[in-house]
């Protein structure tokens, strides 16, 4: 967009170049068209006969020459010329001044890592770093960069640069050069990025894999789990042939489950002595002496079956014992 505007402000100059007969003509010419403050670009008007006609003049060859700074080159190139007295080139006005200093910023800007405002001000031949904000800012509303001061820093952060500068002659290997190599870089970091693309998605097949393999495990597990449970039931209520036989799934699950309830119990108890701590001694003398109680209170019915029947009840008296001695004998146990 910012070409396009640079190349609409240059086409009235453009026409006047037919205009142009004599080199005075063409100088002012050139004179006007570097003072615009909305013309960037100067390469159309630097090929036309007649600003090239001025090579032949002694006198004005050196318009000829500042058109060639303004469109390839830079403020420091213009002042070494001047310095030198080679060119005998014309004295810039503001405006002039201004564009010259424009244009060389945005080759400047090709190097961000020399874009600090010690080097801007030497390079471009400023008288203070304010100075160098404001030319920096003037750049930024043409929208020839984008950048941002930074003042504490005392530098300039450039993010882009517009394409409004001119190709010298002699650049064109140069810059063959520098895409080449800039081809070759992009080559080589897509190689990198196909590298990695192409393990990630490895990883991830190995992870699916993985998963895949896991929940069928998973789900034959279960299934066993299942296969074993009713198992044991058929063998319970069919009393066939599967009675009594547990396959190995069921006698694992069956296994798993004792250990279970025993661990259990054994922290169930472990649980309760802690809780009683000493009165567990006197809990057991306790029970002892109910069982005891328990055991005089059965002997007394006993006795009195024994005493209270006669001879014909011998029988059944003696039953009434075997059952009564059967009972001690199980409550003693317990």
């Amino acid at each position: 967009m910012e070409q396009t505007k640079a190349l609409n402000a240059l086409e009235p100059y453009l026409a006047l170049t037919k205009s142009a007969t004599s080199p005075r003509a063409a100088a002012d010419l050139v004179t006007h068209a570097t003072s615009n403050p909305n013309t960037y670009v100067f390469a159309e008007l630097l090929q036309t006969p007649q600003i090239q006609a001025l090579s032949q003049s002694s006198d004005y060859a050196s318009y000829l020459t500042l058109l060639e700074i303004f469109s390839y080159g830079t403020f420091d190139a213009y002042s070494l010329a001047v310095n030198n007295g080679t060119n005998n080139l014309p004295k810039l006005n503001d405006a002039q001044a201004l564009k010259l200093r424009q244009l060389s910023l945005l080759s400047l800007a090709r190097d961000p890592h020399n874009l600090s405002y010690a080097s801007l001000q030497r390079d471009l031949q400023l008288p203070d770093a304010r100075a160098v904000e404001d030319l920096v800012i003037s750049v930024i509303y043409a929208g020839l960069i984008e950048a941002q001061l930074d003042p504490r820093y005392q530098a300039v952060h450039v993010s882009g640069v517009s394409p409004l500068r001119d190709l010298a002659p002699n650049s064109v290997p140069s810059l063959l050069t520098a895409l080449r190599s800039w081809s070759d870089r992009c080559a080589d970091t897509l190689t990198e990025l196909e590298v990695q693309v192409a393990a990630v998605k490895a990883a991830a097949r190995e992870r699916y894999t993985e998963s895949q393999e896991w929940e069928l495990k998973q789900a034959q597990e279960v299934e066993a789990l299942k296969l074993a449970e009713s198992g044991g039931g058929n063998g319970g209520v069919g009393g066939g042939g599967n009675s009594g036989v547990h396959s190995r799934g069921q006698g694992q699950f069956l296994n798993s489950a004792i250990a279970r309830l025993r661990a259990g119990g054994a922290a169930a108890t472990a649980a309760a002595n802690q809780r009683n701590g000493k009165r567990g001694s006197g809990s057991l003398e306790q029970g002892q002496d109910d069982d005891e109680a328990m055991d005089l209170d059965e002997e007394e019915p006993d006795d009195a079956d024994f005493s209270g029947g006669g001879s014909n009840n011998n029988n059944s008296n003696s039953g009434v014992g075997a059952s009564g001695k059967k009972q001690r004998a199980s409550r003693r146990k317990l």
